[in-house]
């Protein structure tokens, strides 16, 4: 992609505005926090306490509505805490200039590092330096900024008892989390009706697990709805798969095929229901339709062999799921430290050598969040010398810009910096216009102030465009209750704004961290964690008296975390402007449609493990003594840009086949695993630049 064409496509979609869901009550909560705290501090003190007090309640409130399983009193809690430290810094070493930059550098190469851990900790960080820049500008003495940032952490304390005295919705995000999970089955379901291999994408599953993570206490009060769907959710998968496949369910054509048509439809409606009581805290409603088909006729099964087998596991299943959620919502059941049913979440003070491990592993130079930090620290300080410097006054307002737009790829920094700016520019313009027209007084400000967070909150899912426009207006009547002139601010910051995004996207482009190069690397991991996962079961067998079903598990997780990965980095390398120098476009599409092929035929085939006492396979053990040592060199050749070599692994299938007195399920995955391993080889073969099938070191 040409930088022309890259930055055109950035800067439309930073500006499209997309409609969401919108959540008023929990946007009135927020907005109410702020009101308590602003109207207090313009009660009982002066009107630069109101402000840092205002700025506070903002960034405690803005960040419980960021996706996250934790509990929202406590993500109030954890941004008031670094911001209350670091205003009264930043408040110690502002009258010394160098002092201060020094101060602001450091905090901004934290901040960016904090990425690492994840999404809502960089936001905290990033909230932490921008409200830094602005309430250390309000004159102050040393007691002065301990009040202020006592009065900040205030704001976070009253935001974070607001959402425990007024909850909207408690187990809301863990409800839609689930209720995304089985609506997604349900899809799945009605797709494979029309196309027995559709794909499915397994990150609603992986965003319900995390949600179904919950301390010890927890576990005690959620409900009965939260305890079992997800596990269902997890193993209705493979069987619907198994059910659809024409190799190893039901034939392409004929009444068999019907017959599973009519099942998938029934299971999909069966779903939608459960997902919809779940979701809605509310009793499972099926029409009879759908229960008469997930009936055995009365002419006798009309299924046979395997796909007899998954639908008879299917009915079970989703009568497993409707009971485990028609249940009253309020119950409870009681959980002892001995057991082991729920996924333990561990508590924040367990977090920490977590979130420590987290940040050494992104310090290499090759690390796309170290090269974020590092560009976020060297813009900040630039940025406050250059506002400095500048005869404007205000001249934080550029490295506020910048830390604001920042991101650690380079479509959200381009898209949020030319959606910033435009809505900078519209919410200056609107408020600023009001002041001069208007003239508010002090608390009128505080009131518009008020109205401006309220319409942040709530269009917070619409685009970073409209909440520019609200926060600009925002922090416009807040300068206002100080008693900044309303002239001299809308000039100042669409000037300084400007110059704040321009250093930002600057930064990118001298000094990036694409992630083209890095797409063979990533496919490879994706294809030796898929390797895992098939090892682990045709191991089971090799030795099915031997079982290990925690081993498929965590295979099966380490697959789809590879998978994630690699679709991350595959759609931040399509929106740069980089000649490949990795895979081409054309190239990694047809590889990410290989590797999914080999995951969906390992989960089939997971739908069918033996029973304990069934006898052992020698096939499926010779396949998976070679499967290991061919998915290495395959790695290998992935990232020295060669195409791989099945022709040994090949060779294994065939004995195998030659041997088998009969056709297994096991046999016939093998055969549609090294279809999908040939078709890998292809793809990666006619990259530009490559070279033929190698069998590596």
């Amino acid at each position: 992609m040409t930088w022309s064409r890259a930055l055109k496509e950035t800067a439309r979609s930073g500006l499209t505005i997309e409609r969401a869901k919108l959540t008023p009550l929990i946007a009135l909560r927020g907005s109410v926090g702020v009101a308590v705290v602003l109207g207090l501090c313009l009660w009982f003190g002066d009107p630069s306490l109101a402000v840092s007090s205002a700025f506070g309640a903002f960034a405690s409130g803005l960040v419980t509505f960021q996706r996250s399983m934790r509990p929202r009193p406590v993500l109030a809690l954890a941004v008031a805490a670094p911001l209350a430290v670091a205003t009264f810094l930043g408040y110690l070493a502002a009258p010394y200039l160098l002092a201060f930059v020094l101060l602001l550098a450091g905090s901004a190469l934290l901040a960016g590092m904090l990425w690492a851990i994840g999404p809502v900790s960089g936001l905290i960080g990033t909230l932490t330096i921008a409200i830094m820049l602005v309430t250390v500008t309000l004159p102050t003495s040393v007691l002065g900024a301990l009040e202020h940032a006592a009065l900040i952490a205030l704001g976070g304390i009253v935001q974070a008892a607001l959402i425990v005295l007024f909850p909207v919705r408690p187990w809301g995000v863990q409800r839609d989390a689930l209720a995304d999970a089985l609506a997604a089955e349900a899809d799945y379901a009605r797709r494979l009706r029309h196309d027995p291999v559709a794909p499915f994408d397994p990150a609603p599953l992986m965003d319900a697990r995390l949600a179904s993570a919950v301390t010890p206490r927890q576990a005690r009060r959620r409900p009965v709805q939260l305890h079992g769907p997800r596990g269902l959710a997890e193993q209705l998968r493979p069987v619907l798969a198994s059910l659809a496949d024409p190799v190893v369910g039901a034939p392409q054509e004929g009444p068999q095929r019907d017959r599973a048509r009519d099942l998938l439809a029934a299971a999909a409606t069966v779903l939608d229901a459960v997902a919809h009581a779940v979701r809605h805290a509310g009793p499972v409603r099926l029409p009879p339709e759908a229960m008469a088909t997930l009936e055995v006729p009365a002419s006798g099964p009309m299924l046979q062999g395997a796909a007899r087998r998954s639908a008879y596991r299917l009915i079970s299943l989703l009568a497993d799921a409707v009971e485990l959620t028609d249940e009253p919502v309020e119950a409870t059941r009681p959980t002892t430290e001995a057991e082991r049913a729920h996924l333990l979440r561990p508590s924040v003070p367990r977090l920490v050598p977590v979130a420590l491990r987290a940040v050494h592993r992104e310090t290499r130079w090759s690390s796309h969040i170290l090269r974020h930090a590092l560009r976020v620290s060297a813009v900040c300080a630039a940025g406050y010398l250059l506002g400095t410097a500048l005869p404007f006054g205000h001249g934080y307002w550029v490295p506020l810009t910048s830390v604001m737009v920042m991101r650690p790829d380079f479509g959200q920094t381009y898209s949020r910096g030319v959606a910033r700016f435009s809505g900078t520019l519209v919410g200056v313009a609107v408020a600023g216009a009001l002041m001069a027209v208007a003239h508010p007084g002090r608390y009128v400000s505080a009131a518009l102030a008020v109205v401006c967070v309220l319409l942040m909150y709530l269009l917070m899912r619409t685009g970073v465009s409209v909440t520019s426009a609200c926060v600009a207006g925002y922090v416009v009547f807040l300068l206002g209750i100080a008693g900044e002139g309303w002239a001299q601010t809308v000039q100042e910051r669409v000037v300084l704004t400007l110059l704040g995004g321009i250093l930002a996207l600057l930064s990118y482009a001298m000094f990036p961290a694409w992630e083209t190069p890095r797409l063979r690397d990533r496919l490879a991991e994706w294809l030796v964690a898929n390797g895992r996962y098939a090892l682990a079961v045709y191991d089971r067998y090799a030795r099915p008296a031997e079982r290990r079903p925690r081993q498929i598990r965590e295979a099966l997780l380490d697959a789809r975390a590879a998978r994630a990965a690699w679709e991350e980095s595959a759609s931040r390398a399509e929106k740069e402007p980089v000649r490949h120098r990795g895979l081409s476009r054309d190239s990694a599409t047809a590889a990410s449609s290989s590797l999914a092929t080999m995951g969906r035929v390992t989960m089939i085939l997971e739908a069918h493990l033996p029973d304990k006492d069934a006898e052992p396979s020698p096939g499926a053990a010779a396949f998976a003594a070679e499967l290991r040592p061919s998915v290495e060199r395959a790695a290998h050749a992935v990232r020295e840009r060669c195409a791989p070599d099945w022709s040994a692994l090949r060779a294994v299938w065939d004995r195998w086949d030659t041997e088998s007195a009969g056709e297994g399920v096991a046999l016939r995955a093998a055969e549609l695993l090294l279809d999908a391993l040939d078709d890998l080889a292809e793809a990666l073969s006619r990259e530009p630049g490559g070279s033929e099938p190698t069998a590596g070191p």
